[in-house]
Parts: C-alpha cells; sequence; structure tokens
C-alpha cells in the first residue's frame, strides 16, 4: 500500500502553485484588493499579509485558503472587450 500524502504536502503544493500565480506583476496586489473587499481591512493590509504567507512566516486558515484558491481559479476577463459587449464568436 502506497503512503498517504501528509497534509503538509498538499499546503506546500498550494503554497508553489499560489507563488506561481502572484509571482506576475501586479497580481498580489490585485488578489489584496479582492480580499479587501472579501474579508475587510485594507489591500495594504491584505498585500502584507500575502507577502508573509508567501515566505511561509503565517499559514492561513483553510477558509481563506480556499477564498485564495478560489480567486485565483477565476478565468481573467479578455483584456479590450468590455462586459457589456457581446462577443463577435
Amino acid at each position: 500500500m502506497l503512503p498517504r500524502p501528509s497534509r503538509h504536502a498538499y499546503f506546500e503544493s498550494w503554497l508553489n502553485r499560489t507563488r506561481r500565480r502572484l509571482s506576475a506583476s501586479g497580481q498580489l496586489s490585485e488578489m489584496a484588493v479582492h480580499l479587501a473587499n472579501a474579508e475587510g481591512n485594507s489591500p495594504e493590509h491584505w498585500a502584507q499579509y500575502l507577502r508573509e504567507l508567501l515566505e511561509e512566516r503565517v499559514v492561513p486558515s483553510l477558509d481563506l485558503l480556499t477564498l485564495i484558491d478560489g480567486i485565483l481559479a477565476k478565468p481573467a476577463r479578455e483584456q479590450g472587450i468590455s462586459p457589456d459587449q457581446p462577443s463577435l464568436f
């Protein structure tokens, strides 16, 4: 029987994936704005918290981890197309 992966392994995998997604220019700030709107506090507070999380100085709650994962999973809108403008295809 194969050994079960530890919970720590799942968190490490999530953390690596989140680091990659937030490494693009402006993504950490955008995530901070989303979290401020959803959870309160200022975007600056969330930007600092996210930096600490990515540096492994804090561990998020399961609820926050799930919220961050959900925000990252949403597809980005195509640039230059207004949400009110119908698609040509």
